[in-house]
């Protein structure tokens, strides 16, 4: 598996959790990470990317203030701390990998991880 998402779960409305991706395959550092979500019934949307370098970082509307992506490029793994969860960022949250940084703010990706299913209930 090149893209491993862990770290979902569970949790209240209000709560936090934090999603973990382990990247193999690829030179970790030279590629744009970010994550993508499909909630049931819905088409899969853009959350956040952060840039290969780490200085610059992208988030959906949906997310801004609550949710920050963050990478760590000597463990190949990127994150995704979620505080402040709403019943509806309940989906199945995937990791994926870009060479190019605009096509995460077209909803693209050059490769798709396994998801991990967050449910946030009321």
């Amino acid at each position: 598996v090149q893209l491993q998402a862990s770290g979902g779960g569970l949790v209240q409305a209000g709560g936090s959790l934090r999603l973990s991706c382990a990247a193999s395959g690829r030179t970790f550092s030279n590629y744009h990470m970010g994550w993508f979500r499909q909630a049931p019934g819905k088409e899969r949307e853009f959350v956040a990317a952060i840039h290969l370098s780490g200085d610059y970082t992208d988030y959906a509307d949906s997310v801004k203030g609550r949710f920050t992506i963050s990478r760590d490029n000597t463990e190949n793994t990127v994150y995704l701390q979620m505080n402040s969860l709403k019943p509806e960022d309940t989906a199945v949250y995937y990791c994926a990998r870009n060479r190019v940084w605009l096509r995460f703010g077209l909803n693209a990706y050059s490769e798709l991880g396994q998801g991990t299913l967050v449910t946030v209930s009321s």
